[in-house]
């Protein structure tokens, strides 16, 4: 077992910390199950608490412009109240259940580039560590899958994803921060939008669906995107025809966003607005979206991001903290 982190807090002698976390991927509110590995440094330690963040990598949109920041949006206490004496080894067993919004991470085993990762806080004699963070893997839920597979057989092809901070106005939204799946339009639409983003807001009971057409030329104003909202439940994941109820919604979205150029106004309280992506190449196939190489670009670029971001993380850096 590699242990990988001095807890800098304690100094040269403290205890280490490793976390792991299953190798398959997770479910928005589904269990996660692992085990936090423990080793005696030079002394005996109190262990007070143990403690697993679930954070995010952000974008947020301000006055100068867009930053970026890590966001912690659920937190768990799996065990403390020990003692850690000199060398020994410890594990810790937990299980812990994702929030029904955590964002997907990847879609038919390829990465999104988003960065969702569990870290481990330790509490130890009054002084704190975030002396672990490993990478999380969450994909879509059967009835996401489903809506996501009827885009592609459409002709829709996945460009980017990304985490925005802020709250859709309008939905049942829990999270500090909302996911946008950025998909490039079929030619039937293309005329009309240039993007249209998805947003899932999952809940116990069902899903709010968000679909936003991006702005074209400044006709739409800041605040009066062209969008649209519906709902759907998780049963109907097999038993809907998606391509014909996901067409039905994107030419309400059609709808919208001509007539708002007309002159109607379509608005919302929400401030929902794109990011730049991570660039993310796609293919789009017979089954549905999928993550891919397109013009020489390939999805390993979104891997890099990912990587540093996880690899460059400040164990120091406080919640929600911006570029």
């Amino acid at each position: 077992m590699v242990f990988k982190r001095l807890l800098g807090s304690l100094g040269v002698g403290g205890p280490t910390v490793d976390t792991v976390l299953p190798d398959w991927t997770s479910a928005p509110g589904s269990t996660v199950s692992g085990q936090v590995h423990l080793k005696g440094g030079s002394g005996d330690f109190e262990i007070e608490h143990i403690t697993l963040e679930l954070v995010a990598h952000v974008e947020a949109e301000h006055d100068e412009g867009e930053g970026h920041g890590t966001v912690t949006f659920d937190r768990f206490v799996v065990g403390g109240g020990f003692r850690l004496v000199e060398g020994a080894e410890h594990s810790v067993p937990f299980t812990v259940t994702l929030p029904w919004e955590t964002p997907i991470t990847e879609l038919h085993g390829q990465p999104l580039g988003i960065a969702l990762g569990v870290r481990t806080e330790l509490s130890v004699a009054g002084a704190k560590d975030k002396g672990d963070l490993d990478q999380l893997a969450v994909g879509p839920l059967p009835v996401q899958e489903a809506i996501l597979e009827a885009f592609g057989q459409l002709g829709f092809g996945f460009t980017s994803a990304d985490l925005e901070y802020g709250h859709i106005g309008g939905t049942g939204q829990q999270l500090p921060f909302y996911q946008e799946i950025e998909l490039a339009p079929s030619p039937q639409y293309a005329h009309a939008v240039k993007e249209i983003e998805l947003t899932f807001l999952a809940a116990p009971g069902g899903m709010e669906v968000v679909l936003e057409a991006d702005k074209r030329g400044g006709l739409l104003s800041d605040g009066h995107d062209a969008l649209t909202r519906f709902t759907v439940a998780h049963e109907d994941a097999g038993r809907q025809d998606w391509h014909t109820v996901v067409d039905g919604w994107v030419r309400e979205l059609v709808e919208h966003h001509s007539a708002y150029e007309s002159g109607a106004s379509y608005g919302h309280d929400g401030g929902h607005r794109s990011g730049p992506g991570v660039g993310t190449a796609v293919a789009v196939g017979a089954a549905g979206l999928a993550v891919g190489v397109v013009g020489g670009m390939v999805a390993a670029e979104v891997v890099d991001e990912v990587g540093d971001f996880f690899e460059g993380d400040d164990e120091g850096d406080d919640e929600g903290d911006e570029d």
